[in-house]
């Protein structure tokens, strides 16, 4: 299938290229600002399926809106009709054509000419009503407020909220693209005389940006947001891929003294939270017990022996371990344990508790294994 998009260099463009070649589609007629006349004919003789993403949302002459949505449009079309290709054509339209200003206005022209289109050639058109659209390699700063937020927050900038109780309808691109090609096996969901994405998130423009900067603070208090939630987890996504080159890393606090160290690596407010322990060669760390809090451990690097007895008993149980057969020892509640390192290096240790360490409630007992 030999498929062009036009506004190949855009945010949706660039997103559903990458995605069509991750799947194998090869031959894909890119068409973008740059390219010509000729390019454009060549590929409207050619092509087997027509993604038509480009258009004009921030002209500097309203009048540029008519002929970027409705004049390229026409264009598009005449040249399909010219070389007697009825190939099938989607259409990047905006929920902003139930509007009555020049852009709504643009894009209900561009629909109407592909209804016309589709009656006059037996042509099959997929008209979509794009709502706000977020996700990776959105351009901040031009036409889409969850770019402009991302990106203001991750590199340390303002952000202005006129109205926090604004109502937005977001789609994910992800979700977006994987529509979209829906349509190349037959699957793509209609509703009336229109093609619709899901999901839809409703959200006000004061809780994304709340959402945002807990996303900026997970940093230091090392609270990952919560990925159960849809909106979260892809909004998170989104924001990542707008953080400066140079901060893609950052520090962890070492807790150290001379047995080792010992950092918390992630928290959650639903699992729990993951640390890292490093014991120096003889030394014994633990010797406390919970009466609730549940733990795993991990020994990723080196060699140990991890011990317990339950509370109140004298038997002792030994589990040997190393990084040689990585195995998961459970720490029940009511058993107090330690961890030796046996080996000659460093022994690493990755432990998992299925709470945060609250040091009000700590729920950690000293008593000797």
């Amino acid at each position: 299938m030999k498929i062009l998009v036009t506004g190949s260099k855009g945010f949706i463009g660039k997103n559903l290229i990458v995605e069509l070649k991750n799947r194998n589609y090869k031959d894909i007629y890119e068409y973008d600002i740059e390219s010509t006349s000729t390019d454009l004919d060549h590929f409207s003789k050619d092509c087997d399926f027509v993604f038509h993403l480009a258009g004009v949302n921030r002209p500097k002459d309203p009048k540029e809106y008519l002929e970027g949505n409705f004049g390229f449009t026409s264009i598009l079309l005449n040249n399909l009709k010219k070389w007697g290709n009825k190939c099938p054509i989607m259409l990047a339209s905006s929920i902003q054509a139930l509007v009555n200003n020049p852009y709504g206005i643009s894009k209900k022209a561009g629909e109407e000419l592909l209804f016309k289109y589709q009656l006059e050639t037996g042509a099959k058109v997929y008209i979509y009503r794009f709502p706000n659209v977020f996700g990776k390699w959105c351009r901040p700063n031009y036409n889409s407020v969850i770019a402009t937020f991302s990106y203001n927050i991750a590199n340390n900038l303002p952000i202005i909220i006129n109205d926090p109780n604004a109502v937005l309808n977001l789609v994910y691109i992800d979700d977006l693209v994987e529509e979209l090609i829906s349509i190349l096996s037959g699957k793509a969901k209609k509703q009336g005389d229109f093609y619709s994405i899901h999901p839809v998130f409703t959200k006000k423009l004061g809780e994304v940006a709340d959402l945002l900067y807990s996303f900026k603070l997970s940093r230091e208090n090392l609270f990952i947001p919560n990925m159960e939630d849809l909106f979260t987890k892809k909004l998170y996504a989104n924001y990542l891929s707008y953080l400066p080159k140079d901060q893609f890393i950052f520090d962890l606090k070492m807790n150290t003294d001379y047995r080792g160290s010992f950092t918390e690596m992630f928290k959650t407010f639903e699992y729990g939270q993951i640390s890292i322990n490093i014991s120096k060669p003889g030394i014994v760390k633990g010797n406390h017990w919970h009466n609730s809090k549940n733990e795993k451990f991990i020994v990723i690097s080196g060699s140990g022996v991890i011990r317990l007895r339950k509370i109140g008993e004298n038997e002792i149980i030994e589990y040997y371990v190393n990084d040689q057969k990585l195995q998961v020892v459970e720490i029940p509640p009511g058993y107090t344990h330690n961890i030796k390192n046996i080996g000659n290096v460093d022994m690493v240790t990755v432990m998992w508790a299925n709470e945060c360490f609250d040091p009000e409630k700590p729920d950690t007992y000293y008593e000797e294994v």
